[in-house]
């Protein structure tokens, strides 16, 4: 199967460039997709585990989801 996760970044960012004053009314169906997940869960892992913006680590993410 081809990893479609590419391709919904390279729009978005398509999309958002040419009209800067664009708003994206709605984004959750496209980020709470599995694979969109699942490679955001990968990047994370690859950066260690390392705490982002929001200052979750991921060793707290394994505590709730139980991975």
């Amino acid at each position: 199967m081809r990893n479609k996760v590419p391709l919904l970044q390279s729009r978005l960012s398509h999309a958002a460039k040419q009209s800067l004053n664009r708003k994206f009314g709605a984004l959750y169906d496209k980020i709470y997709r599995s694979d969109v997940l699942w490679m955001a869960w990968k990047r994370v892992r690859s950066n260690k585990g390392a705490p982002g913006m929001d200052d979750v680590s991921i060793d707290y993410v394994k505590e709730v989801v139980g991975e």
